[in-house]
């Protein structure tokens, strides 16, 4: 039998991603967007996931209950994945859909069949607490918000900046994965990593500014990461010593 609940939660996320990662083949993948729910492999992909979840859970439920809730999960699943069938497989969007209503229906059947319903005011007192709330302010802020500034700071330079060899938004998708990373460094009060980072991204535009290869197109770019590490920075330290106040 197994000692924690949460043990059972975290062996149902694991089964999951074996079941959809790694025993699930590229062919049974394209069957299911070709044919949809008349796919086999849907059903055979759904039965997987059902037998993964009876095995996890028959180690702390009796044999009717481990049935019922692999069942439901079984069942969950090929609904969830027939309705993705008729989605673009290419688009980022529906496979965090995808994936999130199958985390929900786990964290559903769990709660239902293993959880004493505690752990849900826990996790709904840690989602409203100040310091929760303050976090994800935080993020929210450096990512579009800080875009939008940057974009309009930067707009003086633009227009006399040759960007015509770049892929397309690419700097803004950078610029917002850097400042995440350094949000995250200075709120774990880890400020080394940032210079590895502010490093490494001056090395990729080296040669350029030492061959001077469009020296305006360098220039710009370094600015404009200078202009989102010194945001980030100044947003992270005070989001730090306000989140010790709490």
């Amino acid at each position: 039998m197994i000692g924690s609940p949460f043990t059972t939660l975290l062996l149902l996320l694991i089964a999951h991603l074996a079941g959809d990662f790694l025993l699930q083949s590229a062919a049974w993948v394209r069957d299911k967007n070709a044919r949809r729910q008349r796919s086999r492999a849907l059903y055979l992909h759904a039965g997987v996931h059902g037998a993964l979840a009876w095995l996890v859970l028959i180690s702390s439920q009796s044999l009717a209950t481990a049935l019922l809730g692999a069942a439901f999960i079984a069942v969950t699943h090929l609904v969830i994945d027939a309705l993705k069938s008729h989605a673009p497989a290419e688009r980022v969007r529906y496979f965090v859909i995808d994936q999130a209503l199958h985390v929900t229906v786990l964290i559903i059947t769990w709660g239902w069949l293993v959880g004493d319903g505690a752990w849900l005011g826990h996790a709904v007192a840690w989602l409203l607490h100040p310091r929760t709330l303050l976090v994800t302010l935080a993020y929210l802020i450096v990512m579009r918000p800080f875009s939008i500034l940057i974009a309009l700071i930067m707009q003086r330079w633009s227009h006399g900046v040759d960007n015509s060899g770049t892929l397309a938004d690419a700097g803004a998708r950078i610029g917002m994965l850097e400042r995440f990373l350094v949000l995250t460094f200075v709120l774990a009060d880890q400020l080394v990593p940032i210079g590895f980072l502010l490093a490494a991204k001056s090395v990729l535009r080296f040669g350029d500014l030492r061959e001077d290869r469009d020296r305006k197109l360098t220039e710009y770019v370094l600015l404009g990461t200078m202009l989102s590490f010194s945001l980030t920075l100044t947003l992270g330290i005070l989001i730090a010593h306000w989140y010790a106040a709490l």
